[in-house]
């Protein structure tokens, strides 16, 4: 098995995180350095692998490629960038990069060189359709095929060996220089099957356990997907049918789905399959569900079927977004983790629960699936190995209800969402199900249980303070704290904090969350004071290893 069994993945889009112009200015900047913030946050939620969309200079989104050998300069250097590999894999996390290998931009070398010498060119057969009686929608004196329609984005030739050659290289030069874990292709229903498997040979001789996985949003996935191409593809099948069952309220379109793709006799049990909600290319999940209420069953749904989660940045907040008919940038945002606008930090810590579910969970990393009980408005099923048996049940109405399952065993059920509470059973057994709730129920002796309290994350790991690469500020706080140091709640109060970036606040008061019950910190900036927040208690005291040091989130300076 891979590693992507053991696995949570977290999906940024760099040009947007970063907040880098949308048109490449060229100026040398070290924007993507940010990733530094959120390796805790990443670590939090269980994540172990970061696939980050096109990072090569590129023109203007990152897909109109310039030079594959080149960290876009809005985002860094070559040099930034491997230091942010190798802190990453020091933290735990694997990196799988955008390969965008369809097409290229107008500025990428080949092209400029056939748009001055024209027929001359030694390059021309690197692109699709180059017709010199033609002029293309730019006014060139020729013509090109552009990837579905659009002219900025020239199509590679990939039944060139020059091409092929050129483009192995490229992999194998990142991971030699960045000992990069694996990659997304991008438009991957668009490219040549051989092609596909010229680059498993490459990349599996450098990595044997390299995971390569396909953007499919449409067809069988077993054409790209097969122990000779691709290991795996985005599972949009379920994609749509995840939120649209929730939306009209069936679910028997996500169990169909599930079942026609992974139970017994399914179509791709032998594929491991990308599972999300949104991406960089589709609006936010929040925005596209009539009723948010379901966000929560939407990823513990997510979570437990088959194949590996992935959750798009931001979306574990809960933000919204959609696309518009000309722009996909605000489904792109540029974050800052401390100020998440509208931040739903319930759902943040539902996510956190279920990594940790996901991972304890040998049945959800390597099980079989099986429908168990289908209704409208409730859904039943199993995920099992030899050694573990597992049923996640929902209820996606606005009531307290009951749904009926066979266990098959007279045992004990423990679920592992819900404080590990305990349910003996005798075969068949109906359980109680909250409004809008969903329940990982784990058969076992009664001594089963997931320990959310224990935080056994690797330690936070940086690059030393010598890294000019690193714009850190910790000197312009002071949060550090000794070994001998601790924080008492119940000594907090109202007064003025410093953030360990800087940041200076005053908290205002506590509240308590309608839903959850959950203590909050309610803060706002002294300098805006406007700029009203709400904490979950537990984060807003939290300890931080920062370059080596203990450091408090917020520390008191009245």
């Amino acid at each position: 098995m891979s590693y992507i069994n053991e696995s949570v993945i977290y999906n940024i889009y760099p040009i947007g995180f970063c907040g880098a112009p949308k048109v490449n200015d060229f100026k040398q900047e070290y924007r993507l350095d940010k990733i530094y913030d959120w390796i805790e946050h990443m670590k939090k939620m269980s994540v172990n692998v970061l696939v980050l969309n096109p990072v090569f200079e590129s023109t203007r989104h990152g897909y109109d490629t310039i030079d594959y050998r080149k960290i876009d300069s809005r985002l860094g250097d070559n040099n930034s960038f491997k230091k942010i590999c190798e802190t990453l894999h020091k933290n735990g996390i694997k990196i799988i990069l955008d390969g965008v290998f369809n097409h290229v931009g107008r500025d990428f070398f080949a092209f400029k060189d056939i748009q001055q010498n024209l027929q001359n060119s030694r390059y021309c057969s690197w692109f699709q359709n180059i017709n010199f009686w033609n002029r293309s929608p730019y006014g060139d004196n020729f013509s090109y095929e552009g990837w579905s329609g659009y002219y900025d984005l020239v199509k590679l030739n990939l039944g060139n060996p020059e091409v092929v050659d050129y483009l192995l290289k490229s992999v194998e030069f990142w991971i030699d220089e960045f000992d990069i874990d694996g990659l997304r292709l991008d438009a991957a229903d668009c490219i040549d099957i051989e092609f596909f498997k010229k680059l498993r040979t490459a990349c599996k001789s450098k990595k044997p356990d390299f995971w390569l996985y396909g953007e499919i949003t449409h067809g069988d996935y077993n054409r790209w997907a097969n122990s000779e191409t691709l290991d795996s593809v985005t599972n949009y099948e379920c994609y749509k049918g995840i939120y649209s069952s929730h939306n009209d309220h069936n679910y028997f379109e996500i169990a169909h789905s599930l079942g026609r793709q992974f139970a017994n006799g399914g179509i791709y049990q032998n594929i491991y399959t990308f599972n999300f909600v949104d991406n960089h290319d589709v609006n936010r999940i929040t925005s596209v569900l009539k009723d948010k209420n379901h966000v929560n069953n939407i990823y513990s749904l997510m979570y437990t079927m088959p194949g590996v989660p992935s959750i798009y940045y931001g979306s574990e907040f809960g933000i919204e977004g959609m696309r518009s008919q000309h722009s996909d940038y605000e489904l792109r945002p540029c974050l800052d983790l401390d100020n998440i606008p509208n931040a739903d930090y319930s759902l943040f810590e539902h996510i956190t629960k279920l990594g940790k579910v996901r991972l304890g969970l040998e049945a959800l990393k390597y099980g079989k699936f099986e429908n168990v009980n289908i209704m409208n408005e409730k859904l039943v099923y199993k995920r099992w190995t030899d050694n573990q048996t597992v049923f996640v049940a929902f209820n996606l109405t606005d009531r307290t209800e009951k749904i009926g399952f066979d266990t098959g065993c007279n045992a004990k059920l423990t679920d592992v969402l819900n404080d590990n509470e305990l349910f003996d059973v005798n075969c068949y057994y109906e359980i109680l199900m909250k409004p809008y709730s969903s329940r990982i129920l784990v058969v076992n002796d009664g001594d089963f249980k997931i320990d959310f309290c224990n935080e056994t994350a690797v330690k936070t790991e940086f690059p030393s303070k010598e890294s000019n690469s690193i714009p850190l500020k910790q000197n312009e706080t002071n949060n550090n704290i000794t070994s001998s140091d601790s924080i008492s709640y119940d000594k907090i109060e109202p007064g003025i904090y410093r953030h360990y970036k800087g940041g200076e606040y005053e908290v205002i008061g506590f509240a308590k969350h309608s839903e959850t019950e959950e203590k909050l910190v309610i803060y706002r900036n002294i300098h805006n004071l406007s700029e009203v927040w709400a904490r979950p208690y537990s984060m807003f005291f939290d300890i931080i290893e920062l370059n080596g040091n203990k450091v408090k989130r917020f520390a008191s300076i009245n």
